[in-house]
């Protein structure tokens, strides 16, 4: 940055404004954009903030203001943000502005290489692009460039379920500060009818997620020290009423740039080589950061408006109240539900095999799970949620990025938690088999699918009515929750 340059800080529409946030997201937004601006200060740049209930905050009104100030120049980063960037393109070129736009840091790979590596490819394979990362990069391999420890994931190694009367490691929660303070003042009366805790995600206590590069930089610390030996094996595990367990919880600060993803991937290798973390706990978080991370930005690039714009399975339901309130009377459902209502964060299986899972088995119009997500979570993004929603849980785009759609009965979640058994089971497990019944012509493509659709088919008619009868009692009772 060049310091004779005006730098604009924007607390955007798209980001504060588009959907009724959780009010941890926006405070941590202005909280650390309020500190970032003052470290720039102190630098001896000029600085313009614009909250996020002016006027100017929308990029669109922003634009034709600066051409008026006689301003000919905009530098900018890729905000990765279909919708912001095409509005800071055609506002450009509407106010004659000459845009220069730079890649984005925040990720390992440029718009480029990732064209470069998917233009000759007819499907989107994880698996595949994570390979030619490793490859490319250097990441984990022998001399001979084969994968060490003789393969290239440990998935299956990383399924335990975690001990019981476990507690969860220590995290050094940083202090909240003053920007964090003022934030959560600003936003409770900006924006008071919005979803969740304002502060104290974790607990009651006065902390906060990082805010500052230097406490993002402690919490990677903490977490290497403390909890990335045990990360693989426990990575898929859910326990009542917690979430960090051994996860790193560094998608909030990975995604608004208080880290980078070179910064962390060399931390950790770092730490691997100095102390004795287990390969599959090293593999499984670097394939976290290299391999799904960059693979979801990937699709989002390509296929953002394709994936977004697509129903497979025509489902046109509205999520009720209950959703937003975790009262919806299935326990591991309404307990991520409350866990994220408290903090804004639940972890990857949580995400994928509770809510995405259930939410798919009772037929929600995708662009509501979206919307679900997009506000509800702290590191919820436009690149983050297409690709998740529409492809991962929802399996909306019909497949462009995954084979089958993600859903279980209610076995795999008691098998990965220590919820306890119930009458949610027979709900879950309802849903389940109807989903299986009606859509059977497309499970049946699939041999390893089929034979769930035939277990069903062999179970004795009561048994079959009973689990039916069971979804539609369910299904009935949303639109009155």
């Amino acid at each position: 940055m060049i310091k004779e340059r005006t730098i604009y800080l924007v607390e955007e529409f798209l980001f504060f404004n588009q959907y009724a946030f959780h009010k941890q997201k926006l405070i941590l937004h202005r909280a650390s954009m309020k500190a970032f601006a003052d470290e720039l200060i102190e630098e001896g740049f000029t600085i313009n903030y614009i909250n996020a209930d002016e006027i100017l905050s929308d990029i669109r009104k922003l634009l034709p203001a600066l051409h008026q100030k006689g301003i000919q120049k905009i530098h900018t980063t890729d905000p990765t943000d279909e919708w912001l960037l095409k509005r800071i393109q055609k506002g450009c070129i509407e106010n004659k502005l000459a845009l220069i736009l730079y890649d984005n840091p925040n990720f390992i790979n440029t718009p480029k290489e990732i064209d470069a590596y998917f233009d000759n490819k007819k499907t989107y394979f994880q698996t595949d692009f994570y390979i030619h990362q490793r490859k490319q990069r250097n990441f984990l391999l022998t001399e001979k460039g084969q994968p060490l420890g003789g393969k290239w994931t440990f998935d299956t190694d990383n399924r335990e379920k975690y001990p019981k009367n476990t507690p969860e490691p220590s995290q050094p929660f940083p202090e909240s500060n003053r920007y964090v303070k003022e934030a959560i003042e600003a936003i409770n009366k900006i924006y008071p009818n919005n979803p969740g805790k304002a502060g104290n995600p974790f607990g009651d206590h006065s902390h906060f997620y990082p805010v500052t590069h230097a406490e993002a930089q402690v919490w990677l610390e903490a977490f290497l020290k403390d909890r990335f030996a045990l990360f693989g094996p426990y990575e898929d595990a859910m326990v009542k009423g917690a979430s960090i367990l051994q996860h790193s919880v560094l998608t909030p600060m990975l995604n608004i740039g208080l880290l980078n993803p070179h910064q962390v991937i060399q931390a950790a290798l770092e730490t691997a080589s100095q102390k004795d973390i287990p390969l599959n706990s090293l593999e499984g978080f670097i394939r976290q950061v290299l391999g799904w991370r960059e693979f979801i930005r990937a699709v989002y690039q390509r296929e953002n408006i394709a994936q977004r714009t697509r129903n497979y399975w025509g489902f046109s339901r509205k999520i009720p109240a209950s959703f937003w309130t975790g009262t919806t009377g299935i326990a591991p459902v309404d307990d991520v539900i409350k866990k994220v209502l408290k903090s804004g964060y639940a972890h990857h299986i949580e995400r994928l095999m509770i809510l995405g899972n259930f939410m798919l088995l009772c037929e929600f119009d995708p662009d509501e799970v979206y919307r679900w997500f997009m506000e509800l979570f702290v590191d919820a993004y436009d690149w983050v949620m297409v690709p998740n929603v529409y492809g991962m849980t929802q399996f909306a785009d019909g497949g462009l990025m995954t084979t089958k759609p993600y859903i279980s009965g209610s076995n795999y979640i008691m098998k990965m938690s220590n919820y306890e058994k119930g009458s949610w089971q027979q709900v879950w497990d309802g849903l389940f088999w109807r989903f299986m019944d009606i859509h059977r012509d497309f499970f049946l493509q699939n041999p390893r699918l089929g034979m769930l659709v035939r277990t069903f088919d062999k179970m004795n008619e009561a048994k079959r009515k009973e689990h039916l009868l069971n979804a539609e009692k369910f299904l009935a009772s949303l639109s009155k929750s």
